[in-house]
């Protein structure tokens, strides 16, 4: 094997062969890219950096008819694109309320806060279903989305209106006490365990 030279595997200028292609051929291909976006779903400069890639990856050979060349590569770029998005599924967005973060209805989020926050809901629901007494009822009615007001949950649930508040402040500690226990304290410094 022969050793390289550092001279030899040094890239150095574009050939004169190469600048003088993009010269004459970058308004046809503007043109071109710009004709084929539009039915390819993509951005005419997208397609226009694609074929000159393609150019690129020829290496230093002029192709033989350059104009012919250019207009097939735009077409192939442009029906390359067209399968891909053929291919390519949406992800699904999924309408959620505003949640305890106060992110408001109808924004959107990216899949993993998502995830998480249907995570976090199964092990609040799971939470609350394990809280002893008229807990459980008295937590569903007040993370209700009907939004219902403390009358409106003491009559659903059959209790005074005054007190309301202390027995929601007793199953709130209940609840905080059991997710205390779930979920490791953090270390000194905020360290996890």
């Amino acid at each position: 094997m022969k050793p390289v030279k550092v001279e030899e595997a040094a890239p150095g200028p574009a050939p004169a062969g190469q600048a003088d292609l993009v010269t004459e051929l970058g308004p046809l291909l503007s043109a071109e890219a710009e004709a084929e976006a539009q039915a390819a779903g993509m951005d005419p400069a997208d397609i226009e950096q694609e074929v000159w890639v393609r150019l690129l990856e020829r290496g230093p050979a002029r192709p033989q008819e350059p104009a012919r060349w250019l207009r097939g590569a735009v077409r192939a770029e442009a029906r390359r694109a067209r399968r891909r998005a053929r291919r390519e599924v949406p992800c699904r967005e999924v309408p959620h309320r505003e949640d305890a973060y106060g992110t408001p209805p109808g924004a959107r989020t990216v899949p993993e806060e998502e995830l998480l926050d249907r995570e976090t809901g199964l092990v609040l629901r799971t939470a609350v279903a394990r809280l002893p007494g008229r807990c459980p009822e008295l937590i569903r009615a007040l993370l209700s989305p009907r939004d219902l007001t403390y009358r409106e949950i003491a009559g659903e649930l059959g209790i005074s209106q005054g007190s309301l508040g202390p027995i929601r402040s007793r199953c709130l500690g209940c609840l905080r006490r059991m997710l205390a226990a779930e979920v490791a304290a953090p270390g000194p410094w905020g360290r996890e365990p």
